[in-house]
Formats: C-alpha cells, structure tokens, sequence
C-alpha cells in the first residue's frame, strides 16, 4: 500500500492540512460551480445529442456533432468561434498554428509578457535556427518584460499606439519562469488600456492551464485569441489528445484555412471517434481542475510547514492557473521527489525518473508523468529543468485523494534522504 511507504509524521500533519485548508478548498468548490453551470448550460443550449458521438472518417465533412462541440467551446470561452480538432496535437501547436495563420511575412508580433516558455522560443525563432520559424517567414519579433509580476503598461500603450504591430501575445502561465501567473482581471485591464489606443492589434492569450481555475476567461475580458490544450484543463483528463483555438470568427476563419488550407477551413477534419471522449472531457473539466487545484493548495501548504521558503503561490494566495512551484534546492532533491510522484503513478510506476534532455528545451529536465493519455498534464505531473535553484513545476490531480497520496510519498523520498 502506498500509505505504508508515507511517513508517519507526514500523515500527521496531513489531516492537520485537511482542516485548516477548509476555506481555501470552498472557495475553489464556488468556482466549480460557476463554471459547471456555464458548460452545462451551453450543453443544453446546444442540444446535444446522443447521434452527436457518431465516427466520422475520411475527409469528415458534415460532422454536425463536431460542429457543435466547438459552438461550445466558444461559448465556455467567452468567444465568437472556435476550432477543436484532434489534430492539433498539443498547446505548442495549437500556438504555431494561430500564429502561421494570422501572421505574413512582414508583420510584427510582440510578446507582452516577456520571454516566452523554452518550446515557443524556436517556434518563433529566438533561438534556433528552424527553416520554419516565423523569423524564417520574415515575422518581426519584440518584447516588452513584465515589471514587478505586472504589464509595463507605460511601455505596452507607447508601442503599441504606433499602429504598426499586427499581433500582441500574452502568455498567462508563468512557463518555467520565476514569474507570477496573471489573473484574467491583469488581462482583461491591459487589453481595455490597448483598446483606447489601438483598435485593430490582435491580443491572443496562451491560455494553458489557465482555463476553468477562475470564473472568466480571456474571451469575456476581451482577448480576440484564446490558445490551448486538450491534454490539459479542457480535456478533463478524458480526452486523449487535441487543442483548442478559439476567439473572433473572422479570425478563427483565417486559422482555419491555415490548419486545413484554402477553401477548406473548418469543414474538413475527421473526428477519428473522439467526439464523445471531447464532450465528456468538457462537461468533467471544472471537477478536474478543482481536484488539481486541491492537490496543489495541498501541497503549496505542505511544503511551507516544512520549511521550504520559496513556494508559489502560497497555499492561501489567489491563483489563476494549475501549476505549483517550489525550489527543492538541490538536484538530489528534485530527483527524488519525481521519483517519489512517478512510484505512486497508477502507469509506469516502476519506471526511475532521471535528467534527460527533452525535445525544445535547452537543459536536461526531469519528469514525473505516469497518465494514462502521454503527457496528460492535468492528470497529476511534475518536471523540472535540472539547473539551480531547482525549482519543481507540478500540475494536475484527477482527485485530491490520489494526489495527496503522491505528493506525501514525494516527500517522503526526501526525508529519508536527509
């Protein structure tokens, strides 16, 4: 049993955690509940139906449940439109996707939130030297670093009143970064300020992890782009693999024609049978995104009782994506607690987690990731780039029983080896 291998002293001081996070747990079960008001009443308004689950192959032309799986979407997100299709294979590609399609040579894109997490950095050509960049294109890059976890407004209202950038990213998780995540309110402020100035910008959001931890999304406060994953909030640990794109028809129109080609756009797309697992997957989201952010609340207290200093968010700060942090101070550390979460995973528990170098990413990292869907985010992970201060990314918790089970058993790795 998993609770034998958990130290006592760690059991102990679970039940305390139980207790004493009661608040935090009802205030994440009352954004639960907004947000499962809003998908079910999109289902219901969109009168899905059982013939809605049909398989589609081939080129899946008229795949009317298809359709209306993504009339859903963009109505959870606040959006005009939006395109969910199994062959947008991860958040990475959902982003180069929306950005090939909107973006010509000679426009200009700019990053407001700074550096972009590792993957995006040779997507766009910052690093690397991809034939298929959008620096390869001949796409303009800038950036404008946040200051203090907050938009440089002054700088973002200067430049962009200029009229001449095409696209404004902002990526609301902090990636693997120091850096606060920003709330939808810090989104939903700037893009009002840009709007006074500059009516014509597009403000795409990276939207992963972000989706269903608070009441609004991008889309309600304003973003013309939302970007994601289904192998992360949306998929509601169901959903074996596809992303999101969602936002301003006219737009969605533009990348569509992109993901398929001219003329084409929306309607072709085989569904390959992954209708019915996309649908439930949305309607088990907001359940699954509370249960990780149980999971992390957990383990943001846990670790402050402990004595690590550098969690974030603390266990009782406002959050506004799934990810948890803390730096473990030492590779030895950070090993062993990957170790510890990959042992308590219900697949491949018996595989030993050691640094290795990871496609698009600079540094040797570490990766805890025993899902059932590779790469499954939401169902319970942690990984790291193997270089000091040795700062743990986790995410994800199906239920707060299982990741409470692994969280303790990580822990308990490292005290045994102190």
């Amino acid at each position: 049993m998993i609770k034998d291998q958990i130290d006592k002293e760690l059991l102990a001081l679970a039940k305390q955690a139980d207790i004493e996070l009661e608040p935090v747990y009802s205030r994440i079960d009352a954004v639960c509940m907004t947000n499962s008001d809003r998908i079910l009443s999109a289902f219901i308004e969109n009168n899905v139906s059982y013939t809605d689950f049909a398989d589609i192959n081939g080129y899946g032309n008229y795949d009317a449940g298809r359709d209306k799986l993504e009339r859903i979407f963009a109505d959870v997100l606040g959006s005009e439109d939006a395109l969910v299709r199994p062959q947008i294979m991860s958040g990475t590609n959902a982003l180069y996707i929306a950005f090939t399609g909107l973006l010509k040579h000679g426009d200009t894109m700019i990053s407001l939130t700074g550096m972009p997490y590792d993957s995006l950095q040779e997507m766009i050509g910052i690093s690397g030297s991809s034939s298929q960049s959008l620096k390869a294109y001949g796409v303009k890059y800038e950036q404008i670093d946040l200051v203090n976890n907050q938009f440089d407004e002054e700088a973002i209202i200067q430049r962009l009143s200029r009229n001449d950038v095409r696209l404004a990213e902002i990526q609301r998780s902090r990636g693997y970064s120091s850096r606060l995540s920003l709330t939808v309110d810090q989104i939903g402020h700037i893009i009002r300020k840009i709007r006074e100035v500059n009516k014509d910008v597009i403000i795409m959001v990276d939207n992963c992890y972000g989706e269903l931890v608070e009441e609004k999304e991008p889309g309600h406060v304003g973003a013309d782009i939302t970007v994601g994953s289904l192998m992360k909030n949306l998929g509601g640990g169901i959903a074996p693999t596809g992303g999101y794109i969602a936002g301003r028809k006219d737009l969605i129109g533009e990348i569509a024609e992109r993901f398929s080609a001219p003329g084409l756009g929306k309607e072709q797309g085989a569904n390959f049978n992954l209708n019915n697992a996309f649908f439930k997957g949305l309607f088990l989201a907001p359940g699954a995104v509370r249960s990780s952010m149980k999971t992390a609340v957990f383990s943001a207290w846990m670790l402050e009782k402990l004595g690590y200093s550098n969690v974030s968010p603390r266990y009782d700060e406002f959050r506004t994506d799934i990810i948890q942090t803390v730096e473990l101070g030492s590779k030895e550390n950070l090993v062993r607690f990957t170790q510890g979460m990959q042992e308590s995973s219900p697949i491949d528990s018996f595989v030993k987690v050691l640094p290795a170098p990871m496609p698009g990413y600079p540094f040797d990292e570490v990766m805890a990731c025993g899902a059932f869907t590779q790469g499954s985010t939401i169902e319970l992970s942690a990984d790291a780039p193997v270089i000091p201060p040795y700062t743990l990314y986790m995410q994800g918790g199906m239920t707060p029983e299982y990741g409470k089970l692994s969280v303790l058993l990580a822990l308990s790795k490292i005290k045994e080896s102190c």
